[in-house]
């Protein structure tokens, strides 16, 4: 199976995260800090804002059964673009929603709808930028709201649901 990575940075990664393990066709998720300037940063460093590492989705999907369309309209679903820094009730630097990509022929995709999306907001905040690191996150943050499923998240259940509905799509 040939896959393709795709990395999301749409607030807390935990409610995140679990929107992308809601799609068909995504094969794998990982949670970690991207696009910042320390090496193999700690979530305690992260929190720090002094990093500029962004929490981070790394979105591993099969072009096959899922477009990567499809992946950014999950994930527009559930982030507001309008706001730098902040989702839901989280505020701070590593809370900056951003679309960070590996594969230079993913831009034109990513670009046409970012200027769709840009049409649809009076401000929109949400970063594009090539991949420059991905660092893993501590185990205890991979699965998270799977292996705690009363856990915080700024994604709500009705998110969730209707981001299910794409899959009949």
């Amino acid at each position: 199976m040939d896959t393709k990575n795709i990395y999301l940075a749409g607030g807390c990664f935990w409610g995140t995260e679990k929107v992308f393990k809601l799609l068909k066709g995504v094969v794998d998720t990982t949670v970690g800090y991207a696009n910042g300037y320390t090496q193999n940063p700690t979530y305690q460093e992260v929190c720090t804002d002094k990093t500029g590492h962004r929490e981070t989705v790394k979105v591993t999907y099969d072009p096959q059964r899922i477009t990567l369309e499809k992946v950014l309209t999950a994930y527009f679903m559930v982030i507001d673009p309008t706001i730098a820094n902040r989702q839901g009730g989280d505020i701070g630097t590593q809370y900056q929603t951003g679309v960070y990509y590996e594969n230079a022929e993913d831009l034109p995709v990513i670009e046409a709808f970012f200027n769709r999306e840009r049409k649809r907001h009076d401000s929109f905040c949400v970063e594009l930028l090539p991949l420059s690191c991905f660092w893993p996150a501590e185990e205890y943050h991979q699965d998270y709201l799977d292996k705690n499923p009363n856990g915080y998240c700024h994604v709500t259940r009705v998110e969730f649901e209707e981001v299910e509905k794409l899959n009949a799509e």
